[in-house]
């Protein structure tokens, strides 16, 4: 009898191993041969994790930070940097925050006051409340290139000062630009002047009475540097104009919404009321909407959340969020503060 070499056997072993598989799924899934699996046996999975607050630091003026436990001695869910959690307040808003702690068992996020949820955060949430939140996840992963460049503009340090962080760990070729109003405005410097030491460079706009050029926040940057840059719109407007066609990578954030661009105006109309609104080319389909009902929910305003996602009731959807996109291809739905209509009008489920 014929030996059979060690790799053809294993390689045979496999074939017939995948064929007794095969041969039982199609037995167990047969519709009316057995019990197995069924589409109408799927439930939802509930990602929602309570969370305690049992820390509220402040950071800086205006700048509060929340210290994130799960209840029943359940471990803290592991993040990476640029990572973010969404929050659900008492109020029923849900919005998203930039993890920043170093407690492997604890989550911490910092808010600084800045509309109707950060007025929330600071006025009427407190030490011993339990939030539900849901994530960690990111939509800004780092990468850890040979070279980095970090830009922060004031708040936006919250996911940058993890990558600095990571960056020192790793011990990459790595620099921080970090730009504020102020010196008591901008949260983590203290930590940031430590870990950074000749790495950082402060580009405060009190002390220069004046805000910082391109040059000056892309100045370490090289075509070989990554940049990670997080801040708001102008300070990523000017990044991005100023960074131009390069080898390495521009990754950034943005706090506020992209300005909509390339759009043509259209009528969304609201099937429970029958009210029909006009959407212009230069705003969102939730801008407007928000107008008429404040109450609607939405949470990034980026596309990527699914928060403002509704079912459309007639008319093509032009789709520009990532969360309506290649993954529902076939879905009657649409984002409200990206998606906009393919032609005069849509009709949503609102």
């Amino acid at each position: 009898m014929a030996t059979i070499p060690g790799e053809l056997k294993g390689h045979r072993q496999g074939i017939l191993g995948y064929r007794l598989l095969g041969a039982i799924a199609s037995v167990a899934f047969v519709p009316g041969l057995s019990e197995g699996w069924s589409v109408d046996r799927v439930r939802p999975v509930d990602r929602v994790r309570p969370m305690r607050v049992v820390g509220k630091p402040r950071l800086a003026d205006d700048v509060v930070g929340l210290v994130l436990e799960p209840g029943g001695g359940a471990p803290a869910p592991s993040w990476t940097p640029g990572s973010h959690l969404d929050v659900t307040l008492p109020s029923g808003l849900r919005r998203q925050y930039s993890l920043c702690g170093t407690d492997p068992d604890r989550l911490m996020v910092a808010v600084r006051r800045i509309g109707e949820a950060s007025t929330e955060i600071h006025e009427r949430v407190h030490v011993g409340d339990v939030l539900r939140t849901q994530g960690p996840r990111t939509a800004f992963p780092y990468c850890g290139e040979r070279r980095v460049l970090l830009v922060a503009g004031g708040i936006g340090i919250t996911p940058i000062v993890a990558m600095a962080r990571e960056s020192a760990a790793r011990g990459v070729d790595w620099h921080l630009v970090y730009a504020g109003r102020s010196r008591a405005s901008m949260p983590f410097l203290d930590e940031v002047t430590d870990l950074a030491g000749d790495r950082l460079t402060l580009l405060i706009d009190d002390e220069r009475d004046r805000r910082p050029s391109a040059g000056e926040l892309l100045a370490r940057a090289d075509d070989d540097t990554a940049v990670y840059c997080c801040g708001p719109t102008p300070l990523l407007d000017l990044v991005r104009t100023a960074r131009g066609p390069v080898r390495a990578p521009l990754h950034y954030e943005r706090f506020a919404p992209p300005p909509v661009t390339g759009g043509s105006q259209f009528e969304l109309t609201l099937a429970h009321t029958g009210r029909t609104l006009q959407v212009p080319a230069d705003r969102s389909a939730l801008d407007v909407v928000l107008d008429t009902a404040p109450d609607t929910p939405y949470s990034c305003r980026h596309g990527f959340c699914g928060t403002c996602r509704v079912r459309v009731c007639d008319g093509a959807v032009e789709r520009r969020g990532r969360a309506g996109g290649p993954g529902r291809p076939g879905a009657r739905e649409m984002l409200l503060c990206t998606d906009r209509a393919e032609g005069a009008g849509l009709t949503v489920d609102l």
